[in-house]
């Protein structure tokens, strides 16, 4: 099963997506997406993380061509969205997908092709990119949520598309079945394809993607790769009495190096001083009883960035 859309004289390095503040505002003043700033680059497996109602569907809408920007611009695989340019390099699935439930899934990616006019030839590389080739013939009504959500893929891949967008790709599956999406939406974006999805999920984004832009209230609030975002290894400390122990580990690092949430210390520092660490505590007359490295888990970051203790 291969992933990769053919290359193009583009650099990899090149943009796929370039928008500038890109603002959508509906009727009665509701503002969906205010000033977005966003770019990804070829080879990416970018993820649009945010609450429900954050603007991550019309987003995607916006970038796809589905609907115009009260302001704003945005380039797409080379052209405006929409754009005969940039519908040539873009697959998508947004919102629910639909098919012919009468028609086997392997008929609907015909009708599909000869609508595009492609070649038929697409529809069993397709299916067997998705896993579906064993269930083609039988009709849509009678596949689970799981194989139309694949059917959809399939369906947005037929192009063979340089960049391919899915919003919230996994909703309504069960625990398993979310588990081999991950696995398929890994496989997608390997080579030179790059995929865009959106989710509320931050556990999801975390396994699945690269990049990570985190949106709420229709404003990116940060962006990076998963490292960027966790800020590196971090040294996992719990030591009392607590108050003793946050000076020391003050002094040794400075303030802005350590945050204590639940009991636990979390301390941004190079691992090589761990040792030295665990001395200072211990010779000050502090009860040091775990110290393990550790990764700051997405969740953490998006409580700093929003002050917000309930997640997504």
């Amino acid at each position: 099963m291969t992933g990769s859309a053919p290359t193009n004289s583009h650099d990899s390095q090149q943009p796929l997506v370039e928008a500038s503040g890109l603002t959508k505002q509906y009727g009665g003043g509701v503002l969906a997406v205010r000033a977005l700033d966003l770019t990804i680059r070829r080879g990416e497996v970018y993820g649009l993380l945010g609450p429900n109602g954050a603007g991550k569907t019309t987003t995607l809408r916006l970038l796809t061509g589905l609907i115009k920007p009260t302001s704003g611009t945005a380039r797409v695989a080379g052209g405006i969205p929409g754009s005969a340019t940039s519908l040539r390099q873009v697959g998508a699935m947004i919102e629910t997908p639909e098919f012919w439930p009468y028609l086997s899934g392997r008929d609907n990616l015909r009708l599909l092709c000869r609508y595009c006019q492609l070649p038929d030839a697409r529809v069993n590389s397709v299916l067997d990119e998705v896993a579906l080739s064993e269930v083609a013939n039988r009709k849509v009504q009678t596949y689970s949520t799981g194989m139309k959500q694949r059917l959809g893929v399939a369906a947005a891949l037929l192009k063979d598309p340089a960049l391919l967008i899915l919003d919230e790709p996994t909703t309504g599956l069960d625990p398993q079945g979310m588990i081999e999406f991950r696995g398929l939406i890994k496989s997608l974006g390997t080579g030179q394809r790059t995929v865009l999805l959106s989710s509320h999920l931050l556990n999801e984004v975390e396994q699945i993607c690269t990049h990570i832009g985190f949106i709420r209230q229709g404003t990116l609030i940060a962006e990076g790769t998963v490292d960027e975002l966790r800020g590196g290894p971090q040294l996992l400390v719990r030591a009392r009495p607590q108050a003793e122990a946050r000076r020391i580990l003050e002094q040794a690092l400075g303030a802005d190096h350590v945050t204590q949430r639940d009991g636990t210390f979390s301390l941004a520092m190079d691992m090589g001083r761990t040792a030295e660490i665990a001395k200072a505590l211990v010779l000050n007359g502090v009860e040091l009883t775990e110290l393990r490295p550790a990764e700051r888990a997405l969740e953490d970051v998006f409580v700093e960035l929003t002050g917000s203790g309930g997640g997504l």
